[in-house]
């Protein structure tokens, strides 16, 4: 278990900044699905030119885009934070390797070594 290797203030000062991760990113969900509304709102039932709607339009992407991109964060962070739970933080959930500590005080939800993602995101950018 990494809990030799990684002390208990740590794994506490961990579970404190993944929690603050976690109400930041649910706070930015939030406030994107408050904007959608609004911008749905402004738009209800008036006339609006092309410059408007392309406006409107690229801004409903943007917020769609950072939504997908913190649902899949909060995943991880849950994850991380269920780790913590089980005793197996700073575990890859990949090859049962050890994470650096310099990388989880980097990236606290991260639940890889650095060579398991850098082996995904090559995978990924491959199936591109």
């Amino acid at each position: 278990m990494n809990d030799s290797v990684l002390s208990q203030s740590f794994l506490d000062a961990q579970r404190e900044r993944l929690l603050d991760l976690r109400k930041q990113l649910v706070g930015t969900a939030d406030a994107a699905g408050d904007e959608e509304g609004l911008l749905q709102q402004t738009a209800g039932g008036e006339p609006q030119d092309s410059g408007d709607d392309a406006e409107r339009f690229a801004q409903q992407d943007r917020d769609e885009s950072i939504l997908s991109h913190n649902e899949g964060r909060l995943t991880v962070v849950d994850r991380a934070l269920a780790k913590l739970d089980e005793g197996t933080y700073g575990i890859s959930d990949g090859n049962g390797e050890t994470i650096s500590k310099a990388r989880l005080e980097a990236i606290p939800e991260t639940i890889y070594t650095i060579e398991e993602m850098e082996q995904h995101e090559r995978a990924e950018r491959a199936a591109r």
